[in-house]
């Protein structure tokens, strides 16, 4: 038997072929382009998710017996705006994730509205990149697109509905969209009303595992596969990636060193970050999980290395980063290229150097940038912290998890153990795990995990060098709070 998993990126789509042992044995990619209209905004063709799969998944099965697919999971990008028209049309291109365009919205919402309010309304505040103020802004800024919105969708879940003609979303997804009531895992009427939307416009509920359909007739011709596939609901890529990694049940923790970086933390039980600066959301295991996200990690990486300095080799860069220098370095990076979600939510916060002199060197400022992303993922590990959340060690995946330095730096700004396990595909495979579950190979989510994930290495942090960044990141601290007045100056 094999399942294919779908990991809907930013910048690709990732499709995996996983037997029943859960080993992989194909794997596609299919880029696709990403639209900034204006500074800050962030949009994209659903068009190009779907020709994407139209494309992959028979390039996947090239050598393979189609027959013998049972299922599809997609993990994907979360929180990004897909409206369809009462024929199902796309009304306009989807407003991603890392858009920043919705800050007087977001003020509406936490400020008029309510931190308070929203949070006993979805677990939640209003943070840039969630769904709920960008349907704000499309009501204030394109209101005749907005009167046609039939349908409102996330990333994956259009890609759902064009596999299986069913309107359908995850729990774990649609917690990101501040329509959610994510501690009764239903709409909030409240959320709505104030979007000025339905229930009926938005898709109806199902668990991460959970089958939502079977290909439709023409879907299955065109990708050659059997009408019987089943396809399950799918999960937000964090969640799916957690399950990917076996960051199930209570207590696990992941990050993710992505386009975007995360920490996830499991949990068996539903809960709350009183400050809010953790998002507390639904898991794609049945549970729940208390996430920080922030809005560029590898992607700062690729932005210094592709269009800054021209690199094309990532690891001959990072050579030149002397053993010597961890801990030491004197230049600092403020990783908020596309604003900044978890913890501070400022959409007016921009990247930024500070310390350089005129010994710097290149290796310098590239090892501030990774220092940077690490720094940024420890103060959404302090406020777990200062919850009383104890993290011993966690997983990490990821893009940027493939550098062995940048994992040794985080495992020490962190100063945890870092676990790498065997298979590690992401969300995609989280994708193919949920798919087995759905056509019954598993009894569970926590099930599936247990047979199908293993560690293959740990970076364990070094005393003397988690000593050292501990310092560093007292520094990093005061870095932004002494930046935060001027960066709306010079928007």
């Amino acid at each position: 038997m094999l399942y294919i998993g779908i990991d809907l990126g930013t910048s690709a789509c990732k499709l995996l072929l996983v037997d029943e042992a859960g080993q992989v044995q194909n794997t596609v990619t299919k880029e696709y382009p990403l639209s900034f209209p204006r500074p800050g905004w962030s949009e994209q063709d659903p068009a190009h998710w779907w020709n994407a799969a139209l494309e992959g998944i028979p390039a996947l099965l090239e050598g393979f017996e189609a027959g013998q697919v049972q299922g599809i999971g997609c993990g994907g990008q979360m929180h990004g705006l897909v409206a369809l028209d009462e024929r199902d049309n796309v009304l306009r291109p989807a407003i991603l994730w890392n858009d920043g365009r919705t800050a007087k919205e977001v003020d509406y919402l936490n400020e008029t509205v309510g931190r308070d309010k929203l949070s006993s309304y979805t677990a939640n505040i209003a943070f840039a990149g969630f769904t709920a103020p960008k349907l704000l802004w499309m009501r204030e800024n394109e209101p005749a697109l907005f009167a046609k919105i039939e349908k409102i969708m996330l990333p994956k879940d259009y890609l759902v509905y064009r596999l299986t003609g069913v309107h359908a979303t995850d729990y774990s997804d649609a917690s990101g969209m501040l329509l959610l009531d994510v501690a009764h895992k239903c709409w909030s009427k409240e959320m709505c009303d104030i979007c000025g939307v339905t229930e009926n416009q938005l898709a109806k509920l199902y668990e991460s595992w959970e089958p939502v359909g079977t290909l439709l007739p023409d879907v299955s011709k065109a990708l050659g596969l059997p009408e019987s596939v089943v396809v399950c609901a799918g999960a937000g890529d964090n969640a799916a990636a957690a399950v990917g990694t076996g960051t199930v049940g209570q207590g696990g923790c992941n990050i993710s060193l992505g386009t975007s970086g995360t920490i996830f933390i499991s949990s068996g039980k539903f809960g709350v970050d009183p400050t809010n600066a953790l998002h507390a959301f639904a898991h794609a295991d049945g549970g729940y999980h208390l996430m920080g996200c922030m809005l560029s990690a590898a992607s700062c990486n690729k932005w210094w290395q592709d269009e800054v300095i021209g690199a094309t080799d990532y690891k001959g860069e990072e050579a030149a980063i002397l053993p010597e220098k961890l801990g030491n370095n004197r230049v600092y990076f403020l990783p908020y290229l596309m604003g900044e979600r978890s913890p501070i939510n400022d959409t007016n916060a921009r990247g930024a150097f500070l310390g350089m002199t005129m010994d710097t060197t290149r290796a310098d400022m590239l090892q501030a940038v990774l220092e940077g992303v690490a720094f940024a993922i420890r103060d959404s590990f302090e406020v777990a912290r200062s919850l009383g959340v104890r993290i011993p060690r966690s997983n990490i995946c990821g893009g940027g998890s493939k550098s062995v330095l940048w994992k040794k730096m985080v495992a020490n700004v962190l100063g945890i153990p870092l676990d790498t396990v065997a298979t590690e595909q992401g969300p995609g495979y989280g994708g193919a795990v949920l798919a087995m579950v759905a056509t019954g190979l598993f009894p569970t989510v926590q099930a599936a995990c247990a047979a199908l994930v293993s560690v293959a290495g740990t970076v364990e942090p070094d005393p003397e060098l988690t000593a050292r960044y501990e310092a560093r990141y007292r520094q990093f601290q005061k870095i932004y709070p002494a930046c935060k007045s001027l960066f709306p100056q010079i928007q």
